[in-house]
C-alpha cells in the first residue's frame, strides 16, 4: 500500500495553536504519522493512500489557523 507525504505551512503563534493542529491530525483516520512544528510553522503528515490532500487541508483549516501553503508528495497544491 502506498502513502502520501503532505506538508503545510500553517500560521501558529503559540503552543495552543500547534496543539490544536496536532489534535485534529491525531483523530483523522488514515494518518500514519505527523510532525507539527511551532518553530518552522509547519505540519508534515505521512498519510495512507486513501487519505486525500483536500481532506487533511480542510481538517487543519477547521482549527481556525491560516494555511499559507501546501504540498502533496513534493508538488505545490492550492490552499
Amino acid at each position: 500500500m502506498s502513502e502520501h507525504n503532505y506538508k503545510f505551512e500553517v500560521a501558529m503563534s503559540c503552543g495552543g495553536c500547534s496543539g490544536a493542529v496536532e489534535r485534529v491530525l491525531k483523530k483523522l483516520d488514515g494518518v500514519k504519522s505527523y510532525n507539527v512544528s511551532l518553530e518552522t510553522q509547519s505540519a508534515e503528515i505521512v498519510a495512507e493512500d486513501s487519505l486525500s490532500y483536500d481532506t487533511v487541508l480542510e481538517k487543519i483549516k477547521k482549527t481556525g489557523k491560516t494555511v499559507k501553503s501546501g504540498t502533496a508528495d513534493g508538488e505545490t497544491r492550492d490552499v
